[in-house]
């Protein structure tokens, strides 16, 4: 329950600062890749409102295991696109790419104690 919590506030958090933190990174991120404009502005807000669902999503507990898939597939998918768009990532020092690896590993370590959970309760019942 602890780490299902901890791991909303995350994406809560992110969306937050995504919009009301340094907009303007995320902005010049973009521009870096090519990506301006209203164009620019649409990712941001569709990343930030996906952070925000699936962090709200976590705190209703509802369907468990498909929200930690959603969440290893938004972790796998952002990785792979900031890998592409600003490959310095990977060499800065908070670790914005590298921290994802742990995250990965926490989300598939809920999904399986989740799992293990079910298949008790199910055999209980």
């Amino acid at each position: 329950m602890f780490a299902r919590i901890t791991l909303a506030l995350l994406w809560i958090l992110t969306a937050w600062a995504s919009i009301f933190g340094d907009y303007k990174f995320g902005l010049d991120t973009l521009n870096d890749a090519g990506i301006s404009g209203r164009v620019a502005d649409l990712l941001i807000y569709a990343g930030a409102g996906l952070d925000l669902m699936i962090g709200l999503w976590l705190l209703t507990g509802r369907l468990a295991l498909w929200c930690y898939r959603v969440q290893i597939l938004t972790v796998v998918s952002y990785t792979l696109l900031l890998s592409w768009m600003a490959p310095q990532f990977w060499l800065h020092p908070f670790g914005p790419l590298s921290k994802n690896f742990p995250i990965i590993a926490l989300v598939f370590i809920c999904h399986q104690v989740e799992n293990t959970q079910q298949q008790a309760h199910n055999n209980y019942s």
